[in-house]
C-alpha cells in the first residue's frame, strides 16, 4: 500500500494526515515488542512471580498466559486491520458502539499507557540506581532512584520531543539490542556459574512468601497466591496496542500494523521464557533470594561474578531505556488522537502538533502525571527494595490497558457478521477467540486490584499504608470521576471521534 492510499483510507475514517507516515511495518512491530520488552517485565517484576508461586509461577504461568495474551492479540490484530488510527482501541470502541464506549475505552487506555510509561521507566531508574551503585559506590537509595526516575522521563521527553525522526531508528535498534542482549544474558546464565538448579525446582518448585495461607501449598496458594504471580507475565507483554498508535504514521498499516502487533506478543513469550528459565536454573541460593524478597538481581549475584552481574544490570538497563522510550511515544499518540476528538480537558493544546509534525504538548503532559502518580514510591515497607508503590503502578497499568482491550472485543463479538474485516481477519474464528479473549481479561483485572500481602489489607494487625496496593483505589476514583463527568456533561458534548476531513480524495 502506497503513502497516498493510506492516506486516503484514513481519510476514509475521518482524519487527514497530520502526522509524519515515515516508519516501516518493521518499525510498528519494533515499537510493541520494545514496549513489551523481556528486558524490562521479565526483571522488574520477577520477584512477584518468586513470591506468589515460585517456580512454577514462572515456568508454566508464562507460556499458559502467554497463550490467552496473544488470543488477545488476534482479536486486536483484526481491529486494527479494520481501522488503522492512531486513536487505536478508543477508535474501534466507538466506531463499534457508541460514544459511551469510546468514552470509557479512551479514559482507561489514556490510564494504562500513562501507567505503564511510569512503571517501566521507574524499573529503568531501579537498575540504573544499582548499576551505578555497582560501578561508583554509593547506596541505591530509593530518593536516588526516584531523582533518576524524574531524569528518565525527562530524557524521553526530550528524544520524542527533538528526535522525532529518529524514533523509529532506535525502536529498529531497540529489537535488536533486546534480542542480542537476552542471547548473551542467557550464555551468562548457562556457562559462567558453577552449578545449576534441577530440572525438578525449575518446573515443579514452589513458593509462598506472599504472607497469605501461612506460606503453605493449601487453598489459599493454588486459587489466590499464584494467580497474582502471574502479574508477571501479563505485566510484560502488555503495551502492544502500539502498533494501533503509529498506525498514521506506518506504511501499509492495515496490514503490516496487525501483522506486528500479534508478532511481537509471539516472539516476546517465546524470548521471554528462555529468559525466564535461564533465571530459575541459576536461581541455587534460593535463601537469599529469599530475604531479597525474590528481587532477580540476587540471582545474578550469587551465582556470577561482580563484573558479569553488573554487566547484565548493565544490559536490562539500556533495553528498559529503550522501552520506556517507547511508552513515551504511544502515550503521546493515544493523549494526542483522544485530545483531537475533544476528549481531554484542555484538548486544542494537547492535541496541537510543532513544525515537525509531532504532539509536543501531548508529550510532556503524559510524563509529568506519570511523575506524579509515582510519588507514593519514595517510601516503602521496611526491608522491601522494591516499594510497593511500584507493583500498584503496574497494576494500574494492566488494569487500565486490558479493560480497554476488553470494551472493543466484546463489542466486536456482538457486532457478529455485521463488522466490516480489514485484509487481515480472523474470520469464524472470531467468535471462540473473543471470547476467551473477554473471560481472561475480567479475571485478570479482579485478581489485580486485591492485596499483594496481609499489611495490606484493611483491618489487619499488620495493616501499613506503604503495603497497599492502590491501584483499584486510582482506577476506582478515576472511573467514578469519568462516569459522573458523562453523566453530568460529557454525554451532552462528547460524540466520539471528529471528522478532520470532509471528502475522501480521490484517486
Amino acid at each position: 500500500m502506497t503513502i497516498d492510499e493510506d492516506s486516503r483510507r484514513l481519510a476514509e475514517l475521518g482524519y487527514k494526515q497530520e502526522l509524519a507516515r515515515t516508519w516501516s511495518g518493521f518499525s510498528n512491530f519494533a515499537i510493541s515488542f520494545s514496549i513489551i520488552s523481556i528486558l524490562a517485565g521479565c526483571f522488574t517484576t520477577f520477584g512477584q512471580a518468586w513470591n506468589n508461586g515460585g517456580p512454577i509461577a514462572i515456568s508454566w504461568g508464562w507460556p499458559l498466559i502467554s497463550v490467552f495474551i496473544l488470543i488477545i492479540g488476534f482479536c486486536m490484530s483484526e481491529l486494527v486491520s479494520a481501522y488503522p488510527t492512531a486513536g487505536g482501541i478508543y477508535w474501534w470502541a466507538a466506531k463499534m458502539g457508541k460514544p459511551i464506549h469510546g468514552w470509557f475505552t479512551g479514559w482507561l487506555n489514556l490510564i494504562g499507557l500513562i501507567a505503564v510509561t511510569a512503571s517501566v521507566d521507574y524499573g529503568c531508574a531501579t537498575f540504573l540506581n544499582i548499576t551505578i551503585s555497582r560501578l561508583f559506590g554509593g547506596e541505591a537509595t530509593l530518593t536516588r532512584a526516584f531523582v533518576l526516575f524524574v531524569i528518565v522521563l525527562a530524557l524521553h521527553a526530550l528524544i520524542n520531543i527533538f528526535s522525532h525522526r529518529l524514533i523509529s531508528v532506535l525502536q529498529n535498534v531497540s529489537v535488536w539490542w533486546h534480542v542480542a542482549g537476552a542471547v548473551i544474558i542467557v550464555a551468562i546464565l548457562i556457562f559462567a556459574p558453577n552449578q545449576h538448579q534441577s530440572a525438578d525446582f525449575v518446573f515443579f518448585g514452589t513458593n509462598n512468601a506472599s504472607g497469605f495461607g501461612d506460606g503453605s501449598n493449601g487453598l489459599t496458594f493454588w486459587l489466590y497466591v499464584l494467580p497474582l504471580g502471574f502479574l508477571l507475565t501479563q505485566y510484560t507483554i502488555t503495551g502492544f496496542d502500539a502498533c494501533a498508535h503509529v498506525s498514521e504514521e506506518t506504511h501499509g498499516a492495515a496490514t503490516s500494523a496487525a501483522r506486528g502487533l500479534w508478532q511481537s506478543i509471539f516472539y516476546s513469550a517465546i524470548g521471554g521464557w528462555i529468559l525466564l528459565l535461564a533465571f530459575l536454573f541459576a536461581a541455587t541460593n534460593v535463601d537469599e533470594i529469599n530475604k531479597q524478597f525474590g528481587f532477580v538481581g540476587a540471582i545474578f549475584e550469587t551465582a556470577l561474578s561482580s563484573p558479569l552481574a553488573t554487566a547484565i544490570f548493565a544490559i536490562s538497563t539500556i533495553g528498559q531505556f529503550f522501552c520506556g522510550m517507547s511508552c513515551v511515544t504511544s502515550m503521546s499518540r493515544m493523549t494526542y488522537a483522544f485530545s483531537r476528538d475533544g476528549a481531554v480537558p484542555g484538548w486544542r493544546l494537547w492535541s496541537k502538533v510543532d513544525r515537525n509534525r509531532t504532539p509536543v504538548n501531548a508529550i510532556i503532559a503524559g510524563c509529568v502525571v506519570a511523575a506524579l502518580i509515582t510519588l507514593p514510591a519514595l517510601y516503602a515497607p521496611p526491608g522491601f527494595t522494591t516499594p510497593v508503590a511500584f507493583y500498584a503502578v503496574v497494576s494500574i497499568a494492566v488494569i487500565g490497558l486490558y479493560l480497554a482491550f476488553l470494551i472493543p472485543i466484546w463489542l466486536r463479538l456482538r457486532m457478529g457478521d455485521k463488522f466490516q474485516p480489514g485484509p487481515w481477519t480472523l474470520g469464524k474464528k472470531y467468535r471462540v477467540l473473543c471470547w476467551i479473549a473477554c473471560v481472561e481479561i475480567v479475571i485478570v483485572s479482579i485478581y489485580f486490584i486485591m492485596p499483594f500481602s496481609p499489611a495490606g489489607v484493611p483491618g489487619s494487625p499488620d495493616f501499613a499504608w506503604t503495603s497497599v496496593n492502590y491501584a483499584p483505589i486510582a482506577v476506582g476514583v478515576v472511573l467514578i470521576g469519568i462516569a459522573l463527568w458523562w453523566t453530568l456533561s460529557a454525554k451532552h458534548w462528547f460524540t466520539g471521534p471528529r471528522r478532520t476531513v470532509d471528502e475522501v480524495p480521490a484517486d
